[in-house]
């Protein structure tokens, strides 16, 4: 069990909310900018595009940085909670995020994994609803982001606003899926959840 100085790392999650936020809007913003660019050039300039464009980059950057930190931490808690080995190493629960196509399916199963810590039930079933909405948002954005790049400039207008609403919605998620799991954990180590900003921020019960 786990000592009794070991709390939620609610710090770590606020920030990681933060800037998956700002990264999913941020690239919206690149998405429409792009596509105003390649539409009409001397309306947009390319240095206009480009730079919403590195926006986005930085962000989502901070953004997989600051997420895989929470998460390594969270994991540790977890394993601490759990009687029993939680599935892959510490390595592999943070480059499994990074490494192509093992990207698309592997992560859903070690975020599960860190929630069944917590014990199974009614809560165990919600988690996992959660966790499959947040990821298959994901794969669609990825999927439908991957069709319009092939399309490039024949992308439609319909095709844009699937892509970037389902990365609105994969960001919203994401964040609930924070959220969840810190109070999941907090819960299990008896410690109060924080009252600053705690009813702005999406929760499941």
């Amino acid at each position: 069990m786990p000592g009794p100085t070991v709390k939620a790392p609610w710090l770590l999650a606020r920030f990681a909310q933060a800037a998956v936020a700002a990264a999913a809007v941020a690239d919206v913003f690149r998405a429409v900018t792009v596509r105003a660019h390649d539409l009409r050039p001397r309306d947009t300039p390319v240095s206009v595009s480009g730079h919403a464009s590195q926006v986005y980059v930085n962000l989502m950057m901070v953004a997989t940085v600051l997420f895989l930190v929470w998460f390594t931490r969270c994991r540790r808690i977890a394993q601490s909670l759990s009687p029993s080995p939680l599935p892959g190493s510490a390595p592999w629960a943070v480059f499994s995020w990074l490494i192509p196509v093992i990207n698309m399916w592997v992560p859903r199963g070690l975020v599960l994994g860190v929630l069944r810590a917590h014990g199974p039930g009614a809560a165990g079933r919600r988690d996992r609803v959660l966790v499959n909405v947040w990821w298959a948002t994901w794969i669609g954005h990825a999927l439908v982001a991957a069709l319009s790049g092939v399309q490039g400039q024949r992308t439609s207008l319909a095709l844009l606003l699937v892509a970037e609403g389902l990365e609105l919605a994969a960001g919203a998620l994401a964040i609930a899926v924070i959220q969840r799991v810190t109070a999941r954990q907090a819960a299990a180590l008896g410690s109060a959840l924080p009252v600053p900003g705690a009813a702005s921020l999406p929760r499941l019960s």
